[in-house]
C-alpha cells in the first residue's frame, strides 16, 4: 500500500511542477465512463489469457483442475497483490511520465519509450538479464503489449483502459491459472507432455505475439481518439 501512495504522491508532483496539473489529468474522470473502460479493458485481456492457457493445455495434453485447497480469502488476496502490482506499473509507464512525454514530444515517441521502458523493465523483473535469447523473446512480448496499452492510454486519454487491460490479463494468469509468483491457487495443471520444439513456438507466439497484436487492432478500431483529457484542467 505505501508503494501506491508514492507513486502517486509522486505521479502527482511530477504532473504538477511540469505541466500544472492535478492527478486527474490521468483521465479517471468522468467516473462511470472510466470504469466502463477499464472492465472493458479487463475482460478483453481476460478472455484472451483465458484462451492462451487452454492452447497451452491442448498442445500439452494437459488439464486445469479446481485446487481444493482455494478459498475465497486466498483469492482475494492475490486479487490485491495483481492489483497492487499492476497499478504502480501503470502509474510508472502509462501514468505521470508517458502523459508527459505525449505533451512533449508527441503521441508516437512518447509510446514507443514507454514501451521499449516497459520490454527492458520485464528483463529484471522476469530475471532473464544474461541470457540473450530470453531477453530477445520478453522484449518482444512485453514490449509489444507495452506498446498497445501506452497507445490506449494516448486514445482514451485515460489510465483506466490501460489499466483494465493490464489487470485482466495478470489476474488471470497469475491467479485462475496460478503462473505467478504466488504459487498454485485456483486452477492447477495436472498431466500433459514436454511441448515440442514446434509446439513450444506456437505457444510463445499466440501469448507473447497475437495477443498484443489482438489488442492492438482493438486499440487502432475500437477505442475512440479523444482529443484532450478534460478532467485534468490547470490547477
Amino acid at each position: 500500500m505505501i508503494g501506491i501512495l508514492v507513486a502517486i504522491a509522486i505521479s502527482w508532483l511530477l504532473l504538477y511542477l511540469i505541466e500544472k496539473k492535478s492527478i486527474l489529468a490521468l483521465g479517471l474522470l468522468p467516473i462511470g465512463k472510466r470504469l466502463k473502460q477499464f472492465l472493458i479493458g479487463f475482460l478483453i485481456t481476460g478472455m484472451l489469457c483465458v484462451l492462451v492457457q487452454y492452447l497451452e493445455s491442448y498442445l500439452k495434453s494437459s488439464n486445469w483442475v479446481l485446487n481444493n485447497d482455494i478459498t475465497s480469502v486466498i483469492i482475494l488476496k492475490s486479487f490485491w497483490w495483481d492489483l497492487k502490482s499492476v497499478l504502480i506499473e501503470e502509474l510508472i509507464f502509462r501514468g505521470a511520465l508517458l502523459y508527459i512525454f505525449i505533451q512533449k514530444i508527441g503521441s508516437r515517441k512518447g509510446i514507443l519509450i514507454s514501451a521499449i521502458a516497459f520490454g527492458i523493465y520485464h528483463w529484471f523483473s522476469y530475471g532473464v538479464l544474461g541470457n540473450a535469447m530470453a531477453m530477445i523473446l520478453v522484449f518482444i512480448g512485453t514490449g509489444l503489449m507495452g506498446y498497445a496499452w501506452a497507445w490506449a492510454f494516448s486514445k482514451s486519454k485515460s489510465i483506466m483502459l490501460s489499466f483494465g487491460l493490464h489487470l485482466g490479463w495478470n489476474f488471470i494468469y497469475n491467479t485462475i491459472f496460478s503462473k505467478g509468483p504466488l504459487g498454485e491457487l485456483f486452477l492447477i495443471s495436472r498431466g500433459g507432455n514436454e511441448l515440442t520444439d514446434w509446439a513450444s513456438l506456437l505457444n510463445f507466439i499466440s501469448g507473447l505475439v497475437v495477443v498484443p497484436v489482438l489488442v492492438l487492432i482493438y486499440v487502432r478500431y475500437f477505442v475512440k481518439k479523444e482529443t484532450e483529457i478534460k478532467t485534468g484542467t490547470k490547477n
